[in-house]
């Protein structure tokens, strides 16, 4: 049985990620070229180094500690998957908040869990005077499709320090 519950700054640690596999091998990416959008080969496999989970860490902390949400999934105690939502609304009518991340372990996919922890972002960005969601994702062609079946369609507004920062990944949005 899978449980959920908002995560407290004192609680995320390095430690937290013990039982939690971020592994994705990626063989096809969405790429808009030309004005159009592609599938593409493009293979690579996705696995956090040990700088990665430490930013990860303090960006977790930085938002539970701002008043941003963090939603987690344990399984036997054990972190299996997660979400994040910064607190400060951007995009002018838009009213944008940021999925600034949501994950779940490589053991644990295709169980629900990653619909859950979406779900309840929305619902925490709602309640927070949002009218959309926006979601800078990852173009892995998997990614791409869980995110259409939440309901995400293209951003009206890019937000351009996403795209600088990760140029391949789709620019997304859900309303609320």
């Amino acid at each position: 049985m899978i449980q959920y519950r908002v995560l407290k700054e004192n609680e995320i640690d390095r430690e937290l990620f013990r039982d939690f596999t971020r592994h994705q091998t990626v063989t096809k990416c969405w790429r808009r070229e030309n004005g159009k959008w592609l599938i593409k080969d493009a293979p690579f496999t996705d696995d956090w180094s040990e700088e990665d989970y430490q930013f990860l860490v303090q960006c977790l902390k930085d938002t539970a500690r701002t008043g941003g949400f963090v939603y987690a999934a344990f399984r036997e105690g054990k972190l299996k998957g997660f979400a994040a939502v910064l607190p400060e609304i951007f995009g002018g009518e838009h009213r944008y908040l940021d999925l600034a991340a949501i994950h779940v372990s490589e053991d644990m996919r295709k169980q629900g869990i990653g619909t859950r922890l979406f779900l309840a972002a929305k619902e925490w960005a709602r309640k927070k005077g949002a009218r959309k969601l926006y979601i800078s994702a990852h173009s892995a062609v998997e990614s791409q499709a869980f995110y259409r079946q939440m309901g995400c369609v293209e951003a009206e507004l890019c937000n351009q320090s996403h795209v600088e920062k990760e140029p391949f990944d789709c620019q997304l949005e859900a309303r609320l």
